[in-house]
């Protein structure tokens, strides 16, 4: 029978280099993430929409007024977030700000006379959107005890604000339904732009359902240079500071504006670190990348760290043998 020391000199011993090394380790490749903060962690589209200033998929990117506004699915579809729901994005244009948007609950031409219920369509106006005037809605059959249907004169053309009140019945897109001009069978329809989310709810509690029209710009230089197609086309503003136009000149780096997520202060991104004005400043004075998301933060590496510690504590303590007392889980550490 072999003896208790030599049964204890043969038990594997616990190296204490072991979860240390991989902790250092893990100190190394943090160092390494942190040198590597490039501009690439802002996704540049989504799908087949471009993502750019002042907008941004991950958090960090692009102007903090415009934060988490924008979502790109798993499925690479964006999506406009808004307090009425989140809506597929169709395109984005920078150099006639706007979004196209499309909304599944408005009527569409397989809808024909088979009305469904639609949410009203809002925008939060304090993140500089606004619904543009080259939207038109068409409401279907309309209480006549309760909304103002009549077809509008041809004064109204020239002062607007005198027919406000009236839904027009005689409206083109009315007689014309974009891409199903006969789908309406016996059912009214009337063009009305409201003035806000609550004057849409209030011609939704009277009416069947709702669409929303744009006018697409061909780019064409005649007359009849815009057709309409569904969808709705929200305007936005381009806030436009002296830093983000450096941040963004080529001839100073050429990075990608940016802010703290922490404290939404301005941010260039750079190839080699974050900024504060651009990446060619003289003075290179980084701040820590981690403000970006995806970016290895040190709370992370503290976490890490607690972790290992913990892992190897847990270990120690499950092999040490109970030299007196009872252990219980009351006076356990862990």
């Amino acid at each position: 029978m072999k003896s208790t020391k030599s049964l204890q000199e043969n038990q594997p011993k616990i190296s204490m280099a072991s979860p240390f090394s991989i902790l250092f380790l893990l100190l190394i490749l943090q160092f390494l993430f942190q040198s590597e903060a490039k501009t690439n962690q802002c996704r540049t589209s989504c799908g087949e929409v471009p993502i750019n200033y002042p907008f941004g998929i991950d958090d960090g990117c692009g102007s903090p007024y415009y934060r988490h506004i924008l979502v790109c699915t798993d499925s690479n579809q964006l999506e406009l977030r808004t307090p009425s729901g989140r809506y597929p994005v169709r395109n984005v244009s920078y150099s006639d700000p706007h979004i196209l948007i499309t909304d599944p609950f408005m009527w569409n031409c397989r809808d024909g006379n088979d009305f469904r219920p639609a949410r009203p369509f809002s925008l939060d106006t304090s993140i500089h959107f606004r619904l543009s005037s080259q939207n038109d809605y068409l409401f279907f059959n309309c209480s006549e005890n309760d909304v103002i249907m009549e077809p509008k004169p041809m004064f109204c053309e020239r002062f607007p604000e005198q027919c406000d009140s009236t839904c027009d019945t005689s409206s083109y897109l009315c007689r014309h339904l974009p891409e199903c001009s006969s789908a309406l069978h016996g059912s009214s329809c009337c063009s009305y732009y409201p003035k806000g989310s609550e004057s849409l709810r209030m011609m939704l509690k009277h009416c069947a359902t709702y669409t929303s029209v744009y006018w697409r710009n061909l780019g064409i230089t005649p007359v009849y240079n815009q057709i309409p197609e569904y969808g709705i086309r929200v305007d936005f503003d381009i806030p436009v500071t002296t830093r983000c136009l450096w941040c963004q000149d080529g001839a100073k780096g050429g990075g990608t504006c940016g802010f703290d997520t922490e404290t939404q202060d301005f941010l260039c991104l750079c190839e080699k670190g974050n900024v504060t004005t651009y990446c060619k400043d003289p003075s290179f004075q980084h701040n820590k990348p981690a403000v970006v998301a995806g970016t290895v933060t040190a709370v992370s590496v503290a976490g890490a760290f607690l972790g290992v510690a913990v892992w190897y504590l847990r270990k120690v303590r499950a092999k040490a043998p109970v030299t007196h007392g009872v252990q219980t889980n009351e006076n356990r550490l862990f």
